[in-house]
């Protein structure tokens, strides 16, 4: 696939979002950018949440890790949705009875002024890690596609990745991405399908031989009995919970889509029907990675042994396989639609998260509410752009530190930053008492630190178990419980508690 011809067609793709951006951001204002005035039809959020909640790793870093660890990511996936009923009937009551457009105020109305800080500061930590790492691996794609035969530095290849975002978010921002989200997960839900489509023919497999090579291939096994194995079916279960407890119904980016909806049935509503999607959708990028091993096989390739796809270690990169097979080994139009798959998740998470990261910043951090309008937009336009900048720094920085897949170091690296989130909140939630709101950042950064000597030590202080997803676990009960060495009876609380 020649470097031209992948430009034309992120230059086409990105056409059509600067179209969308311009036709949605009309007479924008703070209220539409926040939470599209609190209008939106809620099947438009559930579709538009689908690529919110993937990103490029889904899509790559998914059917690749296939070859270590099978299809026991369905663990998590089916996790997801236990801890969706939790968001749906726990959470949302919660945000639409307090109207937050920032949920982190919560925690002040609960706790206090440093309480309401430090979650907004672990989620601008969390979230700005996570994203950087999704995108790394997208520049990287496009570094090997296009950029690296050019001579194009990679960090060239970034700063332009993410330009091309923050032009069609800075005006519009929620307003204008529900709606490229719609269109971004229409092309990416098309591409995933007719990728499966592509090598199941190459494979000369109908759709009951397509899934009975699935069901009989060892990397389809879901159940991995052995507790202390980072594959154990039910941690990786438990984790799947709570990483949506707290990587969506603790997170801005994506509670910011459903406090957009027009009443707390309707986001309720889109949250019920997007569960089954995601996992329906999880299953088909697991059925993928099954089929991508298979086609290197039948075409006679030895991942194993090709340098490009080795790790300095000279272990299978697997976050590679896809990009490899798709631009190298298929036919030119299932490349084509492997570009446009992969562009289309990322911008669709990519772009929602760099508007959550400015909300939340202009309204836990700059009180944006208290200027006028123009004053508003003068300070939010700056925000997305400081944003922007500090993604390129992430990313830049991860390529010197990366040595795991992707999955592996979004998940783990949201158990040590969204850990605090998870304490606060379920402390608030679920007791009574209140806290000694100055000592609540040091508990959480403690916990964070304490989290990281446990993890590191596993092996030789806990009988050979090693931590997997279930790291935010773990940091969460040790926040939770130095939240309640700090805690006193609430009839000494000096700060109004709401009911739950």
């Amino acid at each position: 696939m020649s470097p031209t011809l992948v430009l034309s067609l992120i230059a086409g793709y990105f056409a059509v979002l600067v179209v969308i951006a311009v036709l949605t951001s009309r007479k924008a204002t703070s209220e539409s950018f926040f939470v599209a005035n609190r209008n939106a039809p809620w099947y438009m959020v559930a579709f538009a949440m689908i690529g919110t909640s993937l990103s490029g790793v889904t899509f790559i870093s998914v059917p690749g890790n296939v070859y270590g660890k099978s299809w026991s990511y369905l663990a998590v996936v089916l996790g997801y949705v236990a801890g969706y009923v939790v968001i749906g009937t726990v959470l949302l009551p919660l945000y639409y009875r307090l109207q937050l457009v920032s949920i982190y105020t919560y925690l002040e109305q609960r706790f206090g002024y440093w309480s309401y800080k430090t979650g907004a500061l672990f989620f601008l930590i969390s979230r700005a890690l996570g994203s950087g790492l999704r995108l790394y691996l997208v520049a990287g794609v496009l570094q090997l596609a296009v950029f690296d035969a050019m001579g194009v530095p990679f960090a060239v290849t970034v700063m332009v990745s993410i330009l091309f975002i923050y032009l069609y978010t800075f005006r519009g921002g929620l307003k204008t991405i529900l709606w490229t989200d719609t269109f971004q997960t229409l092309a990416m839900l098309s591409c995933v399908a007719l990728s499966i489509y592509f090598i199941s023919s190459e494979l000369h497999l109908g759709f009951k031989q397509l899934v009975g090579t699935v069901r009989g291939s060892s990397m389809s096994r879901v159940y991995f009995g052995g507790f202390g194995d980072d594959k154990f079916f039910w941690k990786q279960f438990a984790s799947g919970m709570f990483i949506t407890i707290v990587m969506t119904g603790l997170d801005q980016d994506l509670m910011q889509k459903n406090l957009s909806c027009r009443s707390l049935a309707d986001a309720q509503k889109n949250l019920f029907w997007f569960t089954p999607v995601i996992v329906g959708v999880n299953v088909l990028f697991l059925t993928l990675g099954v089929l991508l091993y298979q086609y290197a096989a039948a075409k006679g390739l030895h991942l194993s042994e090709l340098p490009q796809l080795l790790k300095p270690n000279h272990s299978l990169d697997t976050d590679l396989v896809f990009p490899y097979l798709a631009t190298t080994q298929f036919t030119l139009l299932a490349g084509i639609v492997f570009i446009l798959g992969l562009i289309a998740i990322t911008y669709a998470s990519a772009d929602s998260a760099l508007t959550a990261l400015t909300t939340s910043f202009c309204v836990d951090f700059l009180n944006i509410k208290q200027y006028p309008e123009a004053r508003q937009t003068r300070l939010r336009q700056l925000t997305h752009l400081g944003w922007s900048v500090a993604l390129i720094g992430i990313i830049l920085a991860f390529r010197v530190l990366n040595n795991q897949s992707l999955i592996d170091a979004v998940f783990k690296t949201a158990g040590y930053t969204y850990g605090p989130l998870l304490g606060l909140f379920a402390f608030g939630i679920f007791t009574r008492r209140s806290l000694r709101d100055g000592l609540v950042l040091p508990v959480c950064v403690g916990g964070v630190l304490l989290t990281l000597l446990i993890v590191t030590h596993s092996v030789e202080w806990l009988n050979g178990y090693k931590f997997g997803f279930e790291i935010l676990l773990l940091n969460g009960a040790l926040v939770s419980t130095g939240l309640f060495a700090i805690s006193r009876p609430a009839a000494l609380n000096p700060v109004p508690v709401p009911a739950v």
